[in-house]
């Protein structure tokens, strides 16, 4: 009986040797560079079938718990960073293995960026400084309430309205829609619209195509001198230029 006692306890003594014959990795992770600690770093084992990870605290910190002896590779990877592999980790059970583990950045070298202004406010016209906006032909059928017609469309300026919807007379800032001053590829023009009254500025169609427009200019106040006749407001519009060719393909000649 006593020899059966004895042979149990030895049985007993080795279960528990086995048992607290594994070992933790732990340690802490930094910056190579500035020495910090770098939180939620991953820590794993990359080099056995069963893979065993981990993530570092908030002061860098990790534990590999109950790791048993044997030879481990580690991967520490971060983003931003560099991973960082260290082969011929030997876990023995006789002490706890502390692996700290320093990382460097991964700088990437990428194309340059280059920065353009678009001034949407900018005129044509260098010698206008306040008040003053240029519209492109595509603004034209984009505005609410503009039907292709650039006297309804510069109603969505501010500081101008439109008094009547069956004409498209202007008033600028108050000012009497007769003040404004139309001019076309550098001419003045009285009215440029059909059905128009005599001494006015505006009509009930208007006799321009916005299809021929290209980019204009529309002043408020504060004129250059060459819009001299101008009280209320500008509108400075151009044409645009017409096609080269003779829109036919050529003809063969055998």
């Amino acid at each position: 009986m006593k020899k059966y006692i004895f042979i149990l306890s030895l049985c007993i003594t080795q279960l528990s040797f086995a048992q607290n014959n594994r070992q933790n990795i732990r340690g802490i992770v930094t910056d190579k560079l500035s020495q910090t600690t770098l939180p939620d770093a991953t820590v794993q084992i990359i080099n056995k079938t069963e893979t065993k990870g981990t993530v570092t605290d908030a002061k860098g910190n990790y534990v590999l718990p109950d790791m048993a002896p044997d030879r481990y590779e580690i991967k520490v990877s971060y983003i931003g960073y560099k991973d960082v592999f260290i082969p011929n980790v030997v876990v023995t059970s006789g002490k706890e293995i502390i692996l700290d583990v320093a990382m460097e950045e991964n700088v990437t070298n990428l194309n340059e960026v280059v920065v353009t202004a678009n001034n949407k406010t900018g005129t044509l016209n260098n010698l206008t400084t306040i008040s003053a906006r240029s519209f492109s032909t595509e603004e034209v059928n984009r505005y609410a309430g503009g039907r292709s017609d650039p006297a309804r469309l510069a109603a969505n300026f501010a500081g101008v309205s439109a008094p009547d919807d069956s004409r498209n007379d202007i008033v600028i800032r108050g000012n009497s829609p007769v003040g404004v001053l139309w001019r076309i590829n550098g001419m003045n023009v009285t009215n440029p619209n059909h059905f128009a009254t005599v001494g006015t500025t505006g009509g009930a169609v208007s006799a321009l195509n916005t299809n021929l427009l290209k980019s204009s200019d529309f002043l408020t106040s504060a004129f250059p001198a060459e819009y001299g006749n101008a009280t209320a407001g500008v509108f400075d519009l151009g044409f645009r230029n017409g096609n080269t060719q003779n829109g036919k393909p050529p003809c063969r000649q055998d």
